[in-house]
């Protein structure tokens, strides 16, 4: 079987990763946490690539772009304005086009597939363990990256904490309690200041002899 180059494989690959890291997103309740920020910016990379590789695949009409070549004109606009919505803050925006976008990625996956001469579906019928394998490489990829992207947010978890206990140990001194004095340290102390503030008595009336006089 011929038709398949190394543009070709490489465009089916990303294609492949959109889809299968796609699903997982859009599926996923929770949202906007750094996981879904970081496999995000992943899928936007394979997303692009796939889109913008397609332009050098013309296998439906050899020579000739397609109108599978409109939706990707129309996937790469969703796309980035999906981009865009994320880099400003419009949530409701950019799920509304990352799912245009998916979707779209969806329908260019379904006519690949769709007609038996497309390289593909000659692929399943003639090498259908090449295929089997394709695919669970790139689902294999997709759960590293998944779970790669997890321990990246536990790790940052963890050092957030860690920092926050750091910050609560290093209280100022005047926070900490007062040192206890024996019964024989404070009459000690009671002395010393008593001492002191006679001496002060004394400096002062040798500086202001004029008011000793006077109180005389």
């Amino acid at each position: 079987m011929t038709g398949w180059t190394a543009l070709i494989a490489a465009h089916a690959t990303g294609a492949t990763l959109s889809l299968v890291l796609g699903g997982y997103l859009v599926i996923r309740r929770r949202r906007g946490d750094r996981r879904h920020r970081r496999l995000g910016r992943v899928w936007m990379v394979a997303m692009y690539w796939t889109v913008i590789s397609s332009f050098w695949v013309k296998e439906l009409h050899p020579g000739h772009f397609s109108w599978i070549h409109g939706l990707s004109v129309f996937t790469f606009v969703t796309l980035t304005i999906a981009l865009w919505a994320a880099l400003t803050g419009r949530v409701q925006t950019h799920k509304s086009y990352v799912l245009g976008s998916y979707f779209g990625l969806v329908g260019a996956g379904i006519a690949a597939s769709a007609f038996p001469q497309r390289l593909v579906p000659q692929l399943a019928m003639h090498r259908p363990l090449v295929l089997v394998v394709a695919v669970a490489g790139v689902v294999g990829v997709v759960a590293l990256l998944v779970r790669g992207a997890g321990v990246g947010v536990a790790l940052g978890g963890a050092q957030r904490r860690a920092a926050a206990v750091d910050l609560a140990d290093a209280t100022p001194a005047a926070r900490q309690p007062a040192v206890e004095l024996g019964r024989g340290d404070e009459q000690r102390l009671e002395h010393a200041a008593h001492r002191l503030g006679h001496h002060v008595a004394v400096v002062g009336a040798a500086q202001h002899p004029s008011r000793r006089t006077t109180s005389r």
